[in-house]
């Protein structure tokens, strides 16, 4: 049986939000992250990118291409919520969903060609999650999912593309082998290095060639460039979480060991999403008391993966659930609703220099031990889910709270 996957995407998802909350900014230039100088873009509308303006650039360059744009910081909790909507929508209408990103979606439609058209129930799905949120969204539909994602980036802004089975090769061979999704900018200039611009020019090479250039991800790009992709559809599971947990020698009621233990939790389990390339919907504090009582308190978040944006809440909660007469024996934090995620700090409200910070701090992490660089609040739990802190012998680099 021949799979039949889709892709949904909600076109600049961030932008359309802020339109629905005021529709003078339809047909506008409109740009969405950080507002500052040193801010970077988030969102740009396709008004915005006729001038050259894209998510990455930075707000001051952003600026001087595009003076007469729209600069809104934008609203990660709303923008949030609009995802889960959409999320809830076509959960409830698909056998299999993977939530790719807050705005990508894919699903298996797989056998349901037995009772429904797929290309029809698909548009019908579209044409019911942009009535009942407002928001435009675009899909392609082929049997693999490197082939639909192409096809629905070539359907926006607001549309959708069949690609017939046979005619994959076909509908790639023209495109610029930068829209494979997995050429970056680095690969993608190493391929023109080499002559390589088109997906057909890479059909065109023998697979071995690419392998001996790109070594196992020209053997994948080749794979892919040919329409050959057996991916599966990875279904979502909105509980999907990390956690950890301390369960202490002597029950305690020692109020700041207790938040500093939060503290290096919340902050490991966020360098682990930030590996993984994840951000979390969810955080949910456990408080188990000496009476073997146990109390779990969470809140939904905007989607993210930022030590100072979970920490604080991590800490919040902690606070609103933990009773002060008690002796506590074990407490825990946990992330739910995971899934991938592009943007890993609040873009909306922190400049490139952050992303920076967070991204050397990771490095130093992932050589050295994931507690060898930590908040200087945190230096005091030196033992996290029965793991002691790996400095092999080094001590670690602390920063201060208003580092990150």
């Amino acid at each position: 049986m021949s799979r039949i996957i889709l892709h949904m995407d909600l076109d600049t998802f961030f932008v359309s939000v802020e339109r629905l909350q005021d529709s003078r900014l339809n047909g506008m230039p409109v740009l969405v992250g950080g507002t500052g100088n040193r801010g970077v873009v988030s969102a740009a509308s396709y008004e915005a990118r006729a001038f050259n303006v894209h998510s990455g650039m930075s707000m001051k360059m952003a600026r001087i291409y595009c003076p007469e744009a729209i600069i809104i910081k934008g609203n990660a909790s709303v923008y949030s919520d609009h995802s889960r909507t959409v999320t809830e929508i076509i959960k409830q209408r698909v056998p299999i969903l993977e939530k790719a990103s807050v705005d990508e979606f894919y699903a298996d439609l797989t056998g349901m060609d037995k009772h429904f058209g797929c290309y029809q129930y698909a548009q019908e799905l579209r044409a019911t999650i942009r009535k009942e949120t407002g928001l435009p969204i675009s899909f392609g539909m082929s049997n693999s999912k490197t082939v639909s994602k192409v096809a629905t980036n070539e359907a926006k802004p607001d549309n959708r593309i069949k690609v017939e089975e046979g005619n994959e090769k076909s509908f790639l061979a023209p495109l610029s082998v930068k829209k494979i999704p997995m050429v970056g900018d680095k690969t993608f200039q190493t391929l023109c290095n080499l002559g390589i611009k088109r997906v057909r020019n890479v059909q065109e090479l023998p697979l071995e060639m690419m392998s001996s250039v790109l070594g196992k991800n020209g053997h994948s790009l080749w794979q892919k460039s040919n329409g050959i992709d057996t991916s599966p559809v990875i279904e979502y599971h909105e509980r999907k979480s990390i956690s950890n947990e301390r369960t202490f020698g002597k029950d305690t009621i020692d109020i700041a060991m207790l938040k500093t233990t939060i503290e290096a939790m919340a902050e490991q389990l966020s360098f682990q999403l930030r590996s993984g390339r994840k951000i979390a919907g969810c955080i949910s504090i456990k408080v188990r008391y000496s009476d073997f009582n146990t109390y779990s308190k969470q809140a939904r978040i905007a989607y993210s993966s930022a030590d100072h944006i979970m920490i604080p809440k991590a800490l919040e909660l902690f606070e609103s659930l933990y009773n002060r007469r008690l002796l506590v024996r074990l407490i825990g934090v946990k992330f739910s609703e995971i899934i991938s995620g592009g943007y890993q700090i609040n873009i909306f409200e922190n400049s490139i220099k952050t992303a920076n910070l967070y991204a050397e701090m990771d490095k130093i992490r992932q050589r050295y031990g994931s507690r060898s660089v930590m908040r200087a609040s945190t230096f005091g739990a030196k033992s996290i889910g029965g793991v002691m802190n790996p400095f092999n012998g080094e001590p670690p680099i602390l920063l201060a709270h208003r580092s990150a």
